[in-house]
This record gives structure tokens, sequence and C-alpha cells, in this order.
């Protein structure tokens, strides 16, 4: 059992305090964007792109997903309305104070992310969908490190559970259905449904990872988004079963619903991509030549390499280049010692 509450700040500096959950959101991104722009340079993308890119998608993801949570937990924000806009928090006096926001929901940051990202390939004159499986592996990566922010704030937890991997939460951070008088502090864990998320994202990324270098001649161009989609709505879908602080309609968790229209979407467009709308070129064909007859592994190796194999190739080739030189240089110093001119 894992028995640690942890304090949801991270340090402070001159009273100003840094949340874990910011930090979370801050490291995922830097993450998101060594992913991407690895991604785009295995695909010959223009990886100039991604810092714009970024910054717009990023920013509209945020809107998203705080506009999905602030709709889902309304009876947290209804009698402070200004502190679902604003990072503040109200003291018992009735004041204000900076809290920071420790709310997002995921399929509204999706929905508004993927408009985005829409309209900036839009910008640049793209292809939406090769972009879409650039970003796709990112999306994962993201969702298994800012996962952690929940941990910290002692938030995204399920129904108690004896197995060794649950949680303890502290009674200030309850939920309604589970009272510290009913289920004790001491004795009581829960599932750690954050976590579950943060393992199927990291697992998730690597299986789209992969699919683009060992299966890009089955696939076309957009399929990782489309599999992410599925892949991200039923484990959402089948996490909200566990939940009981949901946004419900007519009974049934909104995020079911909205999970499931991810699947259904997903699932379709696989079908008419790879049926009647199949595209002429797979994903496969869409891929810049093997520099120097390299081959997939060579391709895997550069993926995970901390230098751009196109400058690695660069310099090889200097240092060929030198070597011939030197000699040339050689041979030309023996025909001198032999008494033959060396022209």
């Amino acid at each position: 059992m894992i028995d640690i509450t942890p304090d949801p700040v991270f340090v402070r500096i001159l009273g100003f305090p840094i949340y874990w959950y910011g930090l979370a959101y801050a490291v995922g991104l830097a993450a998101v964007y060594i992913v991407v722009v690895r991604e785009a340079r295995f695909r010959g993308l223009d990886e100039t792109l991604i810092g714009t890119g970024m910054i717009v998608i990023a920013a509209a993801a945020l809107i998203g997903g705080r506009l999905y949570h602030v709709i889902d937990q309304w009876q947290l924000y209804a009698p402070h309305p200004i502190t679902a806009i604003l990072p503040l928090a109200v003291q018992p006096d009735g004041s204000y104070t900076f809290a920071g926001f420790t709310g997002l929901g995921v399929p509204g940051g999706i929905i508004a992310g993927t408009v985005a990202g829409w309209l900036v390939v839009r910008r640049y004159h793209q292809s939406f969908f090769r972009w879409a499986d650039v970003v796709a592996p990112g999306l994962f990566v993201m969702q298994a490190i800012g996962r952690w922010g929940n941990f910290f704030n002692q938030e995204l937890y399920g129904p108690p559970t004896a197995l060794p991997w649950g949680i303890k939460i502290d009674c200030a951070h309850r939920i309604p259905d589970f009272p510290c008088s009913q289920f004790p502090l001491d004795t009581t864990h829960f599932h750690p449904l954050f976590l579950y998320e943060s393992v199927s994202g990291l697992v998730g990324a690597l299986v789209l990872i992969w699919l683009a270098r060992r299966w890009s001649a089955r696939l076309v161009a957009g399929d990782l988004l489309l599999i992410f989609f599925v892949w991200y709505g039923l484990t959402r879908f089948a996490l909200e079963s566990l939940r009981h602080d949901n946004w419900t309609f007519f009974g049934v968790p909104t995020a079911q619903i909205v999970t499931l229209v991810f699947v259904v979407a997903g699932l379709v467009g696989l079908w008419y991509r790879h049926g009647s709308g199949r595209p002429a070129e797979t994903a496969a064909d869409l891929l810049p030549e093997p520099a120097l007859g390299g081959s997939p592994d060579d391709d895997e190796d550069a993926f995970w390499a901390d230098d751009d194999p196109e400058e690695d190739v660069a310099q090889d080739l200097e240092e060929d280049e030198l070597e011939e030189d030197e000699d040339d240089l050689g041979d030309d110093r023996s025909n001198d010692a032999g008494g033959r001119p060396s022209s």
C-alpha cells in the first residue's frame, strides 16, 4: 500500500507557491516536444513549425480542458464563479488567495487541441494527417506524465481497494461518498485511477512509435491519431465506471459518452481510410528515403539517439574525405621518396 499523502506545493519562492500539478504538465510538455521533434524528423517534416504549433495547441488544450473541468465540477465553482476563471481560492474570511489551476478535463483538451492543430497545419499548408501521426505519440506522453499531477493533488481516485498499489487519501481530499468516519484514514486505500491512465499512456506511446517504424507499409497517414482516439477512449470509458464524483448526463457519466464518441470516430475513420476512402499512398510511401542505405533498424537507433542523424551522416562523410586526403598525401610522399615526380 502507498501511504504517502503528498503536499501539492513543490516549492515556495518568496511566498509564491509552485505546484506539483503545474510542474507535471511543464515536464510533460517538454517531453512531448522532444518526441514530436523526433517524429517530425523521422517523417521528413519541417520541425521548425513545432515551436509555434505547440504554443497554439497547448493554449487551446488548456482552455478546452479547463472548460470541460469547470462544467464537470461546477458545484465547486458555483458559489464563487471567479475561481473558475482565475487561479484563486476562497479563504475562511471570504477573501481570495492565489491557488493555481488544479483542474483540467482531458476530453475537452483533446477536442480543443485537435481543432487548433487542424487550424495550424491549414495555416502552413501542411498535411493534417501526416502531422497527426507526429503528434499522436506525444498525446500519450503528455497523459503519462501529466497525470502524476493528480497524485500530488490527491484526486482522480476510485473506490476503496485492498490491492498492493492502493493509495491513501487524507480526509480533506475525500469526496462525500468516502468520509473518514466510515472509511478510516489509517486503514483505507483507493484505486489510483491517475496511475492507470499514466501507465496506459506510456504503453500507448511506445506502441504507436513501434507501429510507425515496423508497420508503416500497412498504415496510412492519420492512422496513429485514430488509434489514439480508440485507445484513450476505451481506457477512459472503463475507468469512469470506477469514479464516484463524475459529471453525469441522465445518470450516465458524461466522460463515457464523450469517449465513446472518440472510439466510434476512431473506428469509423480507420474503416473508411482502409476501405473506400483509402489514400493512394501508405504511411511508408510518405517517409523520406533512408540516407546511405539506412535500414529500419538504423531509423530506430536514430530515433533514440541524441544527435541529429543528418548531422551524423555529414560528419561521417567529412571524416571519410579527410582519411582519403591523408591516404593520397601518404602515396604522394612515397612517390617522392622513390625518385618519381609527385605531379
